[in-house]
């Protein structure tokens, strides 16, 4: 017997019943520690198996995940006229499915769930020796695997969710499109991009809901649950020296090793000015009634004035609210030489930058020429990002947010932030569509913020009330509505 037609029992029932019981249960009940129900076991499993498929932006096959996804959303009842899996490489395919509402255009655009199923690059030598970055393990309450936290876990849960939907009867007012897409990762085929440019069609939307947002805890005690709304802009530099060399047995003053490793130095101890948006004020005023009393004070003083100066130091102590308060540049590359007996002709680095929403790529640069004027060292601009405005705070998404949140954790705020990395929501955001990063997918900073890295980990709890917080979202708003209260 199917998945399906096992779990098809009482669903007449269980629809009549589904509102009340939403709001009855708490995120407490969502999940039990060994005891996983029939949807969060079929959740797993679609985890489990991306997880394991190697998407690295260069050495994997991201195809071969958007075939495996296709298959399971044709096994749980989308029709294969409504999936589409192209793109322009035969390992870089995306993933677009839709599911027909029951008033179509009617309903006005359709809600779009939005996740990449590539990953960053990871080593087996890399990891501790417990893990294979592209095996699925669980020890300790946690889900390890590359992916696991940045976005495979919001994919899985996409796709599970269509099961559920289809075997509790449900059918949204407005259609709903989910596309699990290529590159994000800063591969040079970018999935959403290449769907907008070849297929837009199918990807239109009224919303987008997408990575970039998620709750925050701390020691079990869940503190607020935040939205994505912004996003800092990705720009690389160069920094290159070159001269004409010779042999290492008679050394010059002007070695081109010696003078990057100088601009470096200085690059590195530099500090942006502070800068502000509406979205980061937001943030740091709603959060610093959750935070530490000292970190809240100095959010508090910090939003009152920006230039206070022992605000700042405690803020830019803590890597992540620094990196929200000004934009940030940090060497990732090198190289430089071409022998080990002759003076290098050619050094060079490249120079990340997380540049703040309201400055430019140029603006930058010259920053960076200016602190290091005196090393001899070009700044040249490798690769730009366009940058995207904000989103708008519409009453009609942020009121199922807020409402959901409550449900699920109680009275905890539903702040607006600023990611100081990159998502594919600046594609939307470009072309005026409201793009949300919310994901009900709670984590600790200060142990869990894995992603790109070693050991990269979901916490299992937050894998399962995310899985439950995006059902309810995506129900709420593709419609019929649900009564919202409290907001």
């Amino acid at each position: 017997m199917s998945y399906l037609s096992s779990l098809t029992r009482g669903v007449a029932l269980a629809a009549a019943l589904l509102p009340a019981a939403l709001s009855a249960q708490a995120a407490s009940s969502v999940y039990r520690a060994g005891q996983l129900n029939a949807d969060q076991q079929l959740a797993r499993s679609i985890y489990k198996e991306l997880v394991e498929i190697n998407t690295g932006v260069t050495t994997g096959n991201i195809t071969t995940a958007a075939v495996a996804m296709a298959k399971r959303l044709r096994e749980a009842g989308i029709p294969e006229a409504d999936i589409f899996v192209g793109g322009p490489r035969p390992e870089k395919h995306n993933l677009v499915a839709r599911i027909r509402g029951s008033r179509g255009a009617a309903a006005g655009k359709p809600l779009l769930l939005l996740a990449h199923i590539d990953v960053v690059e990871a080593l087996k030598e890399d990891w501790s020796p417990e893990f294979d970055p592209f095996t699925f393990n669980e020890k300790d309450g946690y889900y390890y695997g590359r992916g696991t936290a940045d976005d495979k876990a919001m994919a899985a849960i996409f796709v599970a969710n269509v099961y559920r939907m289809k075997r509790e009867g449900w059918v949204p007012e407005r259609d709903i499109i989910i596309a699990l897409t290529a590159d994000e990762e800063s591969g040079p085929f970018n999935g959403v991009d290449w769907l907008l440019k070849n297929h837009k069609e199918k990807v239109e939307a009224e919303w987008v809901i997408n990575e970039g947002g998620g709750g925050t805890h701390r020691n079990g005690k869940v503190l607020f649950n935040t939205v994505q709304a912004a996003e800092k802009v990705t720009t690389n530099f160069t920094l290159q020296v070159t001269n004409a060399g010779g042999h290492s047995s008679v050394p010059r003053d002007d070695n081109a090793i010696t003078q990057l490793a100088d601009a470096l130095a200085k690059v590195g101890r530099y500090q942006f000015p502070v800068q502000l948006s509406d979205i980061t004020r937001e943030f740091f005023s709603k959060s610093a009634a959750e935070e530490e009393p000292a970190l809240g004070r100095a959010m508090r003083a910090i939003v009152a004035n920006p230039r206070d100066a022992s605000a700042l130091r405690t803020l830019s102590a803590d890597p992540r609210y620094n990196s929200m308060l000004r934009t940030t540049c940090v060497a990732t590359e090198l190289k430089g030489g071409h022998a080990t007996n002759a003076l290098p002709q050619l050094a060079e680095a490249n120079i990340n930058c997380r540049i703040y929403p309201t400055e430019t790529a140029e603006q930058v640069r010259d920053s960076l020429r200016r602190v290091i004027a005196d090393t001899g060292v070009k700044v040249l601009i490798r690769s730009q990002r366009p940058p995207s405005p904000a989103t708008k705070l519409l009453d009609e998404v942020m009121g199922p947010i807020r409402q959901i949140t409550k449900e699920m954790w109680g009275d905890i705020p539903v702040i607006p932030t600023m990611s100081t990395g990159a998502t594919d929501s600046r594609f939307f955001r470009a072309l005026g569509v409201p793009a949300y990063g919310v994901s009900g997918l709670f984590s600790d900073p200060a142990v869990d913020a894995r992603a790109h890295g070693r050991d990269e980990r979901m916490r299992v709890q937050s894998f399962y009330e995310g899985h439950e917080f995006l059902y309810r979202l995506t129900r709420a708003l593709a419609g019929p509505r649900r009564p919202v209260s409290d907001q």
